[in-house]
């Protein structure tokens, strides 16, 4: 793509932007909407919409090579990713589920389900892939160091039966070959004795025998024909993939790929000029333009000292730096601010009066209010109250978006760029930018000079009018700097007592970040994820969710629903500190599922796509490691120090539901209880800026205490069997990736529609067990049959339907399942409306009952 196709299509997004903010941030105040459906139908409207927008933003950015650009394009890319969060955040306060479907919205909007699918920005691995490399590399040499794990061996035992029965085997399969190859030596030698035998039969006229082999060529070359116009119809209608091309390296998807890799190349090239510009321009200014600037500073200046002088006969005071020096002289001030300045001194001069009588005054006001509001209260004070209703929560993204959009409109929008054909920065923009930061540079010189200048010119005066005079001045000038000076040191010590809450103790003082890096590793803390992207969690979009939700049937999520979520709530916030630091805060997360589904693979991909480590605080793998009370507390201070400083990090417990069994069984030697103190204080440490997620796995949550799991886990995400779409996308997906070759022979409809209960992991085991070398190398000679992968499978317990049937209860119990179950029976209809009123009718009530 060219530079001009990524310029257009970031105009688009604004466009759509601006015609979103017009939406968002009306001229009027917008009423409650009362209607539960319809607000989500409108917050669900602006959630696809946003999606759309940061789709195309996040492609513009990661191809845009202007580096100009890039920065605007960086911050509303930011704040459309930091919305869409909120809007998804909004949705589950208005649905009290997850997972939401918008099968009808897509359809008026003419939108197919690739088009909801949440992008990962490729920024958040291209702009750290320095710092990952360097990790890697240290990682890799610590492993080295320790060396390969300890593998134990076990040695074969047979008995003497099954050796003797082994050793027969094959030698009736030596003998069977033997035998084969006997019996087809004497079949060739029959043929040839029968070929000798009818050398003397009549021969076949000659037009007799050309018809004969015109018949049978045109009908081979007709059926060829039409089977070859069958192939293309079904490519063409999109029912057979199209056929892979003859040199693999001209493929279109790798010709793509490598244009973006290019453009990658010349984004570090612009980038790398652009910071040399930065310097050098700014240099040049401070060389040409400097001078001048300081001149006309001092005139400025001086000229104000006659004029204070002329006003009011004396020199003014120099402005302080804390207010901005000889800037807040000529500062251009609103209307409004001078009218707050005349009325602040209107009111210092009247209170030292009317002090006294205002104190009374507000006491009889405060008594009146009171008796107006229990008036209120008894007669019409409910018309005064907020309607009640769904009201969108206020944003901390739509500033950051509109800003950006300004930004866009009054600079890029309209710019002429035909000389910039290479797209490099434009130097006239850093002039603008950096002329401003030398102005400051050579105010503050000016500053310093001109203060001494008005230090001179005050003695100067002070030396005409007498000596006397000027010793007293000086004594009381003296005294009230001190008082000054001792007010802003009692500001201080106040604003240290104000700071409540302790913090945290750092027991490792003394030790660098790399040490403790190395001994977590060492210990078995730290683990190497492997190469895992989200795209290779493969599910397909729930067509029915919608319908299923209109009568009043809660339908299971699918694969691509839980791809979401985890994108939303692991990866999107982990990747960039500005979203996290302003979304909803999201600490922890829980991924319950049966075994197989790929709970493992979705962590590994949380941290794959943001560069994050992983801590294994398993109870198996911290087993016999820091023990005590004090190893304990030392191994979760090392986990945070580390994960923080290193961030992103991903703190990971498997088999979350044994930290809180009711009964841990005697056989179970790994203590998974060790952690059930430390979670909590482990969550309440984490801040807004300390981007490190927690996250947890179970296989049977039903069997510990709701409460516990629940309240460490801020989210969480029921991962459900796959249905029959996604178990087909999986039996075509991994045959190909496992070197399979799909044939018309193949019927993979059939299979997935067998294979109802196995999980992603016994689809994969199936084809990896099928898929042999050998088989591999037979596939030209014999296609791949359905029939071939249900033995391996035979001999896997699939996950029945009373499981996935367990699963959904618990969810149901958990507290957003109850709220969805009240919602639903329509006990909870006002829980997204006005909380007020609600809370006023509970205070009426309770004061009722103390008077009764």
């Amino acid at each position: 793509m060219s530079h001009g196709f990524y310029q257009r299509q970031w105009g688009q997004a604004q466009e759509s932007l601006t015609d979103l903010l017009t939406q968002e941030i009306p001229t009027e105040p917008v009423k409650p909407e009362k209607d539960r459906l319809t607000a989500f139908q409108n917050i669900a409207t602006l959630y696809i919409k946003y999606l759309q927008i940061f789709r195309r933003l996040e492609q513009c950015y990661d191809q845009v090579v202007h580096p100009q650009k890039r920065r605007v394009l960086h911050h509303v890319l930011d704040g459309v990713m930091g919305r869409v969060l909120e809007l998804k955040n909004e949705m589950v306060l208005l649905e009290f589920s997850e997972f939401h479907y918008f099968d009808d919205i897509l359809s008026d909007l003419k939108l197919t389900p690739n088009d909801i699918e949440v992008p990962i920005p490729k920024y958040f691995i291209n702009e750290r892939a320095k710092i990952l490399q360097e990790r890697e590399k240290l990682l890799g040499q610590i492993l080295a160091k320790m060396g390969p794990p300890d593998e134990k061996t076990e040695e074969v035992t047979m008995t003497t039966d099954e050796a003797a029965r082994l050793i027969q085997v094959h030698e009736r399969a030596r003998q069977g070959r033997l035998r084969a190859k006997f019996m087809r030596e004497i079949r060739l030698q029959e043929e040839r004795e029968r070929m000798a035998a009818n050398r003397g039969a009549p021969t076949v006229d000659a037009d007799v025998a050309a018809v004969r082999i015109q018949k049978v060529w045109k009908g081979c070359a007709i059926r060829k024909r039409v089977r070859r116009e069958r192939e293309e119809e079904l490519m063409f209608i999109g029912m057979n993939p199209p056929p892979p091309p003859s040199n693999p390296k001209l493929a279109p998807t790798v010709l793509a790929d490598r244009t973006e890799g290019n453009r990658r190349v010349t984004q570090t090239e612009h980038e790398r000029e652009f910071q040399q510009a930065l310097v050098t321009i700014k240099d040049k200014l401070r060389e040409v333009e400097g001078p001048d600037m300081k001149e006309n500073m001092q005139d400025q200046i001086r000229q104000w000292f006659l004029e204070c002088r002329d006003a009011t006969g004396k020199f003014p005071d120099y402005p302080a730096e804390d207010e901005g020096g000889s800037a807040a002289i000529f500062k251009e001030k609103d209307p409004a601010e001078v009218e707050a300045e005349l009325r602040d001194k209107e009111d210092d001069k009247g209170k030292g009066k009317k002090g006294k009588k205002d104190k009374k005054d507000k006491k009889k006001d405060k008594k009146k209010d009171k008796k107006g509001k229990k008036g209120k209260k008894g007669k019409g004070g409910d018309d005064e109250e907020e309607e009640e209703g769904f009201k969108l929560q206020p944003s901390n993204f739509l500033g950051t978006v509109t800003d950006s959009t300004k930004d866009y409109d009054t600079v890029w929008k309209e710019r002429n760029e035909e000389h910039n054909f290479s797209q490099k920065h434009d130097s006239e923009l850093i002039k603008e930018e950096k002329r401003v930061e030398v102005e400051v540079e050579i105010r503050t010189q000016v500053d310093e000079l001109m203060r001494q200048e008005l230090k001179n010119l005050k003695l100067a005066v002070d030396r005409d009018k007498g000596k006397g005079k000027k010793g007293k001045k000086g004594k009381k000038s003296g005294k009230k700097s001190g008082k000054k000076k001792k007010k802003k040191k009692s500001g201080k010590k106040s604003g240290k007592k104000g700071k409540k809450g302790k913090k945290e103790k750092d027991l490792t003082p003394d030790r660098t970040m790399e040490s403790l890096y190395e001994e977590l590793v060492h210990e078995g803390i730290i683990v190497r994820t492997p190469k895992f992207g989200m795209k290779d969690y493969l599910g397909e979009f729930s067509y029915l969710g919608t319908t299923l939700r209109q009568n009043n049937i809660e339908p299971m999520p699918s694969l691509s629903d839980v791809r979401h979520l985890v994108t939303l709530y692991g990866i999107l916030p982990l990747g960039s500190q500005a979203v996290h630091e302003k979304a909803p805060l999201i600490k922890s997360m829980l991924l319950a599922g049966p075994r197989g589904t790929g709970k493992r693979s979705l962590i590994n991909a949380i941290c794959t796509e943001t560069g994050a480590n992983l801590f294994d605080l398993t109870a198996a793998n911290i087993a016999g490691k820091y023990p005590g009370k004090s190893g304990l507390q030392m191994l979760m201070h090392m986990v945070m120090k580390v994960g923080r400083n290193l961030q992103p990090s991903v703190v990971f417990i498997g088999d979350a539901e044994r930290t809180w069994l009711k009964k841990v069984p005697k056989t179970d030697k790994t203590d998974p209880k060790r952690l059930k103190k430390e979670i909590p204080k482990m969550l309440k440490l984490m801040k807004p800026e300390d981007r490190v997620l927690f996250v947890g796995t179970s296989r049977s949550p039903y069997e510990c205490e709701m409460k516990g799991l629940t309240g460490a886990f801020q989210k969480v995400i029921l991962i459900p069997r796959p249905d029959y779409a996604s178990r087909y996308l999986l039996w075509r997906n991994l045959i190909i990736q496992n070197s399979g070759i799909l044939t018309n022979v193949m019927d993979i409809s059939s299979l997935a529609k067998v294979t109802d209960g196995y999980t992603q992991k016994h689809i994969l085991t199936s084809c990896q067990q099928v898929l042999t070398d050998r088989r591999i190398a037979q596939l030209n000679k014999r296609a791949l049959t359905a029939a071939e992968f249900i033995p391996p499978l035979a001999r896997i317990d699939p996950i029945y339907k009373e499981e996935e049937e367990a699963f959904k209860t618990w969810y149901g119990k958990t507290p957003l399942g109850k709220k969805r179950a009240k919602a639903a029976e329509g006990g909870d209809e006002d829980d997204g409306k006005g909380k007020k009123g609600k809370g006023k009718k509970g205070k009426k009530g309770k004061k009722g009952k103390k008077k009764k």
